[in-house]
């Protein structure tokens, strides 16, 4: 994929800078509002009168980050999407291209429904993977482990209880993703069984109504359409499971960090402002947990839509055009020597040791029964 993706590099790192500056923003606001709440309301460090010109300043910096933080978020989302919809876009013309020089085997084995499936739906999953991992990856990684390394410096404890917490969010996440990445290609194949169904339906919809094949019609892709679901409801019940578990296990660790802190608050060890700001990078935490396991779900749906793109991408095709300069330079005689033909998988021979000479001027007329492969000869 990196064939494409450096064409647009360029929009890709600026989309990249752009989402650090966001995400700096994100993760400095906690810190000033715990200045806030100790010095500007509660005065911890000025015998406990409060500082109103500290709350004003503060509070008009976090207003100027916000802003500056919307900013770099909006022209982060700029940059996105000229480099995913730019990558798609040469994704697709690459792949039409391809599917023009397939010899009719190919497009047998392929399938028209499955071809339209990839060149659409696959290509549109491989642009929303291009695009979550420029600004998704980066988002939520920086908020993950910026929250955590702020919380640390904040105070040892929280930061301890936190990293405790991590590897059994990371391994529920795990196991879902394990048990969900085989069915997002069964999803695409299901897909394309409806287009075909789809493509064949709709372009012999005068010999369906002619033979009143209508029910058995409606019947076949209701079958496609149910394996469909079926299969995507696998997918969305694994992740109903997951969602709600890291949500408690997160919530959780609220609990503990408020708990802890209400101990360390009452021995001076730690101040409520302190407290109010390890909340903050928690649920900043949360958010990038949840972010990530949407990212994931996306990442590993866009990487086997990609396979499957890439089988038509790296596809060689079977028939390839001979050398010819636009010149005639002489004329001759076509000749047939002892040729033989079957179509792909039958294995029954429909020409049977052909031999004919054309010589030039001649017309020449190939009679016979209907269904002998008078055609076949022409070609």
């Amino acid at each position: 994929m990196f064939k494409y993706v450096k064409r647009y590099l360029p929009y890709a790192i600026a989309a990249a800078l752009f989402m650090i500056g966001e995400v700096s923003m994100d993760l400095v606001q906690p810190g000033l509002m715990s200045k806030i709440v100790d010095d500007g309301v509660l005065g911890l460090h000025n015998g406990g009168t409060g500082n109103l010109h500290l709350i004003w300043t503060m509070g008009l910096s976090m207003i100027g980050l916000v802003l500056f933080g919307g900013f770099c978020g909006s022209l982060n989302n700029a940059f996105v999407h000229l480099s995913s919809q730019n990558i798609g876009n040469e994704i697709r013309k690459d792949c039409f291209r391809k599917i023009m020089t397939f010899s009719f085997p190919q497009m047998d084995r392929f399938g028209t429904g499955s071809l339209v499936t990839r060149v659409t739906n696959d290509i549109t999953q491989v642009q929303n993977f291009v695009s979550l991992f420029v600004r998704g990856m980066i988002r939520t990684s920086l908020l993950t482990f910026g929250s955590m390394f702020f919380m640390y410096r904040l105070n040892r404890d929280f930061g301890v209880i936190v990293i405790c917490a991590f590897p059994f969010i990371v391994g529920c996440m795990a196991i879902c993703l394990w048990k969900a990445n085989p069915l997002f290609s069964r999803l695409q194949d299901h897909l394309d069984t409806i287009n075909a169904i789809m493509q064949e339906d709709v372009s012999g919809i005068r010999i369906i109504k002619a033979c009143v094949r209508e029910t058995y019609e409606k019947v076949r892709f209701g079958k496609a359409n149910d394996e469909l679901i079926k299969t995507q409801l696998r997918v969305l019940v694994i992740f109903a499971f997951m969602n709600p578990v890291v949500n408690a296990l997160m919530y959780l660790v609220v609990a503990v960090i408020l708990l802890v802190g209400s101990y360390e608050a009452a021995a001076g060890a730690v101040t409520p402002g302190t407290i109010m700001a390890a909340i903050t990078y928690t649920t900043q935490l949360l958010n990038g947990i949840l972010m990530l396991v949407m990212l994931f779900q996306n990442i590993s749906r866009g990487l086997a839509s990609w396979k499957r793109v890439k089988e038509i991408l790296n596809s060689e095709p079977e028939l390839k055009s001979g050398d010819f300069d636009g010149k005639t330079k002489r004329y001759g005689e076509v000749e047939f020597r002892d040729v033989s033909f079957a179509y792909p998988g039958t294995g029954k021979l429909v020409l049977e040791h052909i031999n004919l000479t054309i010589k030039q001027g001649e017309t020449i007329a190939v009679m016979g029964a209907t269904g002998c492969g008078k055609p076949l000869l022409w070609v």
